[in-house]
């Protein structure tokens, strides 16, 4: 039955990593046609909000390349070096991601504020149609690669690239701003697309927190949510010889729970019926929660027999 569940683990590591390159692969494709069209946008049009959003963009193809390394290195088997594995190899992926989206934010932001203080407005390029028709794209084609994106993290539950999922929606955002602000550049208020260029910076910069914040969790012990753990605890519960649960504890490592279970069974108990139940929770577990790496279980007499 163990040797089954590390195989049916194994083979959900392997779906999980070729899942995860081929949406990282589709995310490079797109966001190089995108920054191109974006960048050639920018430059025609006289737009400097798209030209800081076809940087974004092309943010976007080096977080991919990240994600894939980072998502190759956290399926790698554990070895006499990394017994618990690499599953935090992933963690530092998405944090990496965070600090390059940070400074680009950062860069954005300061050239937008730069223009805005200098003043002399009214000799400020007026941007064309062409960056407008580029906004309009960008925003539909991000929020579908932010949708596709979402949905693959979700079912492999990878940090890295629900990281990569949000950096497409920061970046369909960034097109909004940049849409509002070569309309309104269009209709005589010059200044508004460096004023764009600084809203996107802010939603790069929201981005980035929320993906360090969400990798340095993992990196740390962070506990599972409470419900998860009560899950946990009913599973148990639903045992047949299993008494009470006298204390959990779980960890997430990388994109993976570790559970540490003390459980109470009758005291009077041989040694090897009290293991066979422990056996039944330990399996019990690792089924019901996919995300489960390992479940450590202790045995301790019921309290009447203490």
């Amino acid at each position: 039955m163990k040797k089954n569940a590390q195989q049916q683990q194994l083979a959900r590591r392997d779906q999980a990593a070729d899942l995860a390159v081929k949406v990282s692969t589709v995310s490079i494709g797109v966001n190089l046609a995108l920054s191109v069209a974006k960048l050639i946008a920018g430059a025609v049009g006289k737009s400097s909000a798209m030209i800081s959003d076809a940087v974004h963009s092309a943010s976007d193809v080096l977080a991919s390349f990240i994600v894939i390394i980072g998502v190759r290195f956290a399926r790698k088997k554990a070895d006499h070096n990394h017994p618990y594995g690499h599953e935090r190899m992933e963690c530092i992926a998405a944090i990496l991601l965070a600090m390059i989206l940070a400074a680009i934010g950062i860069g954005i932001g300061g050239a937008g504020v730069q223009k805005i203080t200098a003043g002399g407005y009214e000799t400020l390029l007026v941007p064309g149609r062409l960056p407008l028709a580029a906004a309009v794209v960008s925003i539909a084609v991000k929020e579908w690669m932010f949708w596709y994106t979402r949905g693959a993290a979700k079912k492999i539950n990878s940090s890295a690239l629900m990281a990569e999922a949000w950096h497409h929606r920061s970046d369909a955002l960034s097109s909004v701003g940049s849409f509002a602000g070569i309309l309104f550049s269009r209709l005589g208020y010059p200044v508004m697309d460096a004023v764009a260029s600084v809203v996107i910076s802010l939603c790069i910069l929201k981005a980035a927190y929320d993906i360090f914040r969400d990798g340095l969790d993992k990196m740390v012990d962070h506990s599972c949510t409470a419900q998860t753990e009560e899950d946990i605890r009913r599973a148990a519960l639903g045992i047949a010889g299993v008494k009470n649960v006298d204390d959990l504890k779980t960890r997430l490592f990388g994109d993976k729970i570790y559970v540490d279970m003390e459980i109470s069974v009758d005291g009077s108990l041989q040694l090897a019926a009290a293991h066979e139940i422990a056996e039944q929770v330990h399996h019990t577990v690792e089924s019901a929660f996919p995300l489960c790496k390992h479940c450590m279980i202790h045995v301790n007499p019921a309290e009447e027999h203490r």
